[in-house]
């Protein structure tokens, strides 16, 4: 049986770094320990083969990943599709007022950008994932099949928990669009975030329909403001 290489996070690594594990968050959820965080990462070095690490990004990542990386490319995932799924109550919104962020939902498919981490980037890289995207159950991590500049690849990403008090399910399209209009967080406007999210598609040669009729209801909204 294949061994587990040495995490880059350790349990007492993730207790020290990040005491606030285990607590409540503003938004009231049950934040993951570092006993379910180093585990979590235990199963993904398990299942990850010695070599590269692909990770898949369909949201944030692929304008702000955070590592290092040895190259990138276009990417399709199949079985998974792109959607407004999460809320956010600190990122880009507040535990009063929310707004939402991208998450992988079952059904369809989704392109977005495959990272190439080199072995000696890989504990750096999940260090930064970990930190980033495991603070809470708001997303799965799972080592996903993707196309990947014609090759077929075993990718690392972050699904969307259904199970989470965060996860939104599928909104209406009204509520969604006044969801991001109003949403302001830490790291800056809703809005902002699904721009950004939508340029970035557009440089990969990819138009979302569902992302560019969200936009297309936010500006309704912002016009009807003015």
């Amino acid at each position: 049986m294949k061994q587990p290489r040495q995490p880059s996070l350790t349990r007492a690594m993730i207790a020290a770094r990040f005491p606030e594990f285990g607590k409540d968050d503003p938004g009231a959820h049950k934040l993951k320990t570092p006993e379910e965080l180093a585990a979590a990462l235990d199963r993904i070095l398990l299942e990850h083969d010695e070599g590269d690490l692909w990770v898949f990004g369909y949201g944030s990542l692929m304008w702000d990943p955070g590592f290092s990386y040895a190259r990138s490319c276009s990417a399709l995932l199949r079985g998974y599709h792109r959607a407004f799924c999460v809320y956010s109550s600190r990122y880009r919104g507040t535990p009063e007022k929310p707004g939402l962020v991208l998450g992988l939902n079952r059904g369809g498919a989704c392109r977005g950008i495959a990272y190439m981490v080199a072995p000696h980037q890989t504990g750096n890289a999940l260090e930064t994932l970990w930190t980033r995207e495991m603070r809470r159950r708001t997303y799965r991590p799972r080592l996903l099949q993707v196309d990947a500049a014609g090759e077929r690849v075993r990718a690392l990403t972050f699904v969307a928990d259904p199970a989470h008090p965060s996860y939104a399910g599928r909104l209406p399209l009204d509520e969604i669009a006044a969801l991001i209009e109003r949403g302001v967080g830490a790291r800056g406007a809703n809005i902002e975030y699904l721009i950004n999210t939508l340029r970035h598609l557009e440089a990969l040669g990819v138009r979302d329909p569902a992302l560019c009729r969200i936009h297309t209801a936010v500006e309704k909204i912002q016009a009807r403001r003015s």
